[in-house]
């Protein structure tokens, strides 16, 4: 149920004491026998409050100690790109960051003018040297936790692929940063910040390489020439020094509705749980910025780190995460003529089937992949996936050559694509969609959480097709029972159970007592409320409880 004042503009007790909140990223101790306040690595870094034990500055010292001895069992010798958002604990966890890197010996990259660097300017960065031939590859840290309220810290790190980190590389990581922690930081190296300033820091001007770029994965000359109004949001977020200087470098009728940089984020509108949240798939968070459609063709917003996309329409409003995915996705492959013929798509399984018919009707590969962007990395590095979704509205693409853009969640360049979209074919995403699910099916798509014991939810993880007894769900009969995703078969980590016109996946949440279930239909919203109901029963037998 929504908040009372969701999608109202916040009030003076609405916003966190930064004073507070960086003292105690300083003064608090974590308890290295709490789970709480441990390091631990979710499917986007390290994240928590420090006023909650969980994201402070021994858990940045001891993660970049971490980072520095993983990057050299790696043989990882090129420097290190760093960035950082505007969330108030990304510039001291950064500074902290720099000080252990610095002492470990590690050049580390840093934006040339002192400022907020988006999480695929880093990805881009990463990838281009690494592209010039050189034998010492480089790697990346991007303090940042993503969309998350204001008092929250967050931590993850790009190996030389460019994307997010693997379970793997992760699960090493965090080990060690706790082992570290554990130990009072012992074996932790560092030096004072004007030392690391001096002997390891580099300048580099991330904002120019990558926008000087643009043009080679989003058809800027389309949306110029098209005179697209464009007006651009960054929700008081990394992107904000980008979204004037593309204006301004292509030359496109864009404005930056909001230039300013707060860290209470006092302009922002409530998101639908009452929280400051910079989420740009939420029609409360982005309530200001739907109020303006009418003066743009397309608006846009981006969370904190700019790995994610909102696309408001003036026909439309803000669009479905899923929608958006599915016209970028039927678009794409049919003007994109660099990239090869077997080209595949890439999908999170708990993104809209509406990509899989898209995706069918063009005649393509789906490529299904467990939640997490990481999946997509492979794919888009040697060009067999042309594009890579998730339906928490993040993805990427490749060059209109068909090489690599980035390997992590570019919300700058999925937000320029709605404006290439419409400018070449005359119609708003929204009206592409609504095209869509003429021809394919209109679905009703949910999420719903339900309370679950840390017992269940690792039994949720750990779950096998075998313990689904169930043959029908919500009148259909059940097609497949996963665990694996088809795509790779990585583990979901979690169920997914499909009909022919219905789905549901059920995960455990990463940091709360509860599961997650994701469930749509092609058959009404009566239909899907049938189909979240029967979920909760079956995954309740699985795990042993009463429904």
């Amino acid at each position: 149920m929504a908040h009372d004042r969701a999608g109202t503009l916040a009030q003076p007790q609405d916003l966190e004491d930064l004073a507070q909140l960086v003292t105690a990223y300083y003064s608090r101790i974590p308890d290295p026998e709490n789970p709480d306040e441990r390091v631990a690595f979710g499917t986007s870094g390290h994240r928590g409050s420090s006023l909650d034990g969980a994201f402070n500055e021994a858990h940045i010292l001891a993660t970049t100690q971490a980072i520095a001895e993983y990057r050299a069992s790696q043989s990882i010798t090129g420097p290190l790109f760093l960035g950082r958002d505007t969330h108030a604990l990304s510039e001291p966890a950064w500074t902290s960051a720099l000080e252990v890197l610095a002492a470990n010996d590690v050049v580390v990259l840093i934006d040339s003018g002192g400022r907020y660097t988006p999480t695929p300017a880093v990805s881009h960065a990463i990838l281009r040297h690494n592209a010039s031939g050189t034998t010492a590859p480089a790697d990346g840290i991007v303090v940042t936790p993503s969309h998350n309220p204001p008092r929250d810290g967050g931590f993850k790190y790009n190996p030389p692929h460019g994307g997010p980190a693997d379970s793997t590389a992760t699960a090493s990581i965090e080990a060690r940063a706790n082992e570290l922690i554990a130990a009072g930081l012992a074996g932790v190296k560092r030096v004072p910040l004007a030392a690391a300033l001096k002997s390891a820091a580099r300048p580099y001007d991330f904002l120019a390489t990558y926008l000087d770029d643009l043009p080679n994965v989003v058809d800027l000359d389309a949306v110029r020439d098209a005179g697209i109004r464009i007006g651009a949001d960054p929700l008081g977020g990394a992107s904000v020094d980008y979204w004037g200087a593309i204006a301004e470098r292509h030359r496109l009728d864009l404005t930056v509705v909001n230039p300013l940089v707060d860290a209470t984020w006092r302009f922002m509108t409530l998101d639908t749980d009452g929280k400051i949240r910079m989420d740009c798939s939420s029609p409360d968070a982005m309530a200001s910025l739907i109020g303006a459609r009418d003066r743009f063709d397309i608006a846009t917003g981006n969370d904190a780190d700019a790995d994610r996309h909102g696309i408001v329409t003036p026909d439309g409003g803000l669009m479905n995460p899923n929608h958006y995915l599915a016209v970028a996705i039927d678009y794409l492959y049919a003007n994109r003529p660099g990239w090869a013929p077997g080209t595949k798509v890439g999908k999170t399984l708990v993104s809209s089937s509406m990509i899989d018919r898209v995706v069918a009707g063009l005649g393509r590969e789906l490529v299904e992949v467990p939640v997490g962007f990481k999946w997509f990395v492979p794919g888009l590095l040697t060009g067999e996936l042309g594009f890579g979704g998730e339906e928490s509205a993040g993805a990427s693409f490749l060059r209109t050559d068909g090489r690599v853009w980035t390997t992590d969640k570019d919300g700058i360049i999925m937000a320029l694509l709605a404006s290439e979209i419409t400018a070449v074919t005359g119609r708003s995403p929204a009206a592409r969609y609504a095209e869509l699910a003429q021809r394919y099916g209109s679905p009703e798509y949910a999420r719903v959480d339900a309370p679950a014991t840390r017992e269940q939810k690792k039994a949720l993880a750990a779950l096998s097709s075998e313990q689904v007894t169930a043959t029908q769900l919500a009148g259909e009969p059940i097609t497949a029972a996963l665990t694996a995703a088809p795509g790779n078969s990585a583990a979901l980590g979690g169920l997914k159970v499909c009909t022919e016109n219905a789905w549901f996946a059920a995960r455990p949440s990463g940091t709360e007592d509860k599961y997650k279930i994701y469930a749509e239909s092609f058959k009404g919203r009566e239909h899907l409320a049938q189909v979240q109901e029967e979920a909760r029963e079956l995954v309740s037998r699985a795990l042993g409880a009463d429904a």
